[in-house]
């Protein structure tokens, strides 16, 4: 197969943060479902990622996909104690936005929207960057704590705890909001490295 042939031009490119739903796609060939073997499917985690070439890409080494999988679920879906799953998203969508990955910050944006009924500051988020007044000082600072864990891991500390603390966040929900922007300070990085956005199916 010819490079062209994988790799062929996509026309309408997103280029631009979005809630829409937009489309993936790697620059590596993925495997095809019946490449997958017992492993592979119990990496997948949901057989239903198997329609996704991320996922499908990223199969190529189940046993490391099988955790980061369990790990991005008990991140998003284990909320028993902690922060509301609008504000773990909005956190994940802040990153994403600090990193340029268009792709997951429409998934992430659609999220929090959809959890806080706020579609229009989620909105502003997207449009006018980091620093736009999300109309509640609670969501700016989960919004700036999360740019500044993305920016510089290294110097996110006291001072940024300090912030959300004043937003009356306990410890669990302060985790929650570090779990949600370091991840995906780490998948957008992996993801923009892999592949590129493409318009929707």
């Amino acid at each position: 197969m010819t490079e062209t042939a994988l790799h062929p031009a996509i026309e309408n490119r997103p280029n631009t943060f979005t809630q829409a739903e937009i489309g993936w796609t790697p620059w590596l060939q993925p495997l095809t479902e019946t490449d997958l073997t017992d492993r592979h499917w119990a990496g997948l985690v949901d057989a239903s990622r198997a329609k996704s070439p991320y996922f499908m890409l990223l199969v190529r080494d189940p046993d490391i996909l099988q955790a980061r999988t369990k790990t991005d679920k008990d991140i998003f879906y284990n909320v028993s104690a902690g922060l509301a799953r609008a504000e773990r998203e909005l956190a994940a969508t802040a990153a994403s936005r600090a990193n340029g990955c268009i792709f997951c910050a429409s998934v992430h944006s659609r999220f929090a929207s959809h959890h806080s009924k706020r579609t229009d500051d989620v909105q502003r988020l997207l449009d006018d960057g980091l620093d736009a007044d999300l109309g509640s000082s609670r969501w700016n600072a989960v919004v700036e704590t999360s740019a500044a864990l993305t920016s510089t891991p290294s110097q996110f500390g006291a001072a940024e705890i300090a912030r959300l603390r004043e937003e009356g966040l306990d410890d669990l929900e302060i985790a929650d909001v570090i779990h949600g922007a370091a991840f995906f300070n780490w998948a957008n990085r992996l993801m923009l490295s892999l592949g590129e956005p493409t318009p929707a199916a």
